[in-house]
């Protein structure tokens, strides 16, 4: 899995909103880029959800966030409608991000719960990883946003 002080791989991918994702757009901002195991499922509708409900707290923050699972698109595009979410959910059925971050599960083939804090020059300044304690994604971010920002 990718660490703290690695330069975030790229990628471009296909999205809910309609548009291609690219991590090298988004650079000169704080990325949130989260992994998650599957649309629809009950944790990653709290995690998605959590997100939807602080994201203009987080832009605010100066961050973008963008949500990856190997979805198939149609599914991202499904799970973004039903619940409201206006940031980007990234489909990696292909499986290549996942695998340039290292978050597949062997073996199943889904992603890790593990989110990404990518700096605006496209370094990788925090890794938070909670399997089971969904809810300390975002807290975890928002703290870690509000210290860069010394608004602790």
């Amino acid at each position: 899995m990718k660490k703290v002080g690695d330069v975030a791989p790229p990628f471009e991918a296909a999205s809910s909103s309609g548009k291609l994702v690219s991590l090298a757009a988004l650079r000169g901002q704080w990325v949130v880029v989260y992994f998650y195991p599957k649309a629809f499922t009950p944790g990653c509708t709290v995690e998605t959800k959590r997100f939807r409900d602080n994201y203009a707290d987080l832009r605010a923050l100066g961050a973008e966030v963008v949500g990856i699972s190997v979805d198939e698109l149609a599914q991202q595009c499904r799970f973004a409608s039903e619940h409201g979410v206006t940031f980007p959910l990234v489909s990696d059925e292909h499986k290549s991000i996942s695998k340039d971050y290292g978050v597949l599960w062997p073996m199943i083939g889904l992603d890790k719960r593990v989110t990404f804090m990518i700096d605006p020059d496209g370094v990788i300044r925090a890794v938070f990883r909670h399997e089971i304690q969904i809810s300390k994604h975002l807290d975890d971010v928002l703290r870690f946003l509000r210290q860069q920002r010394g608004t602790t």
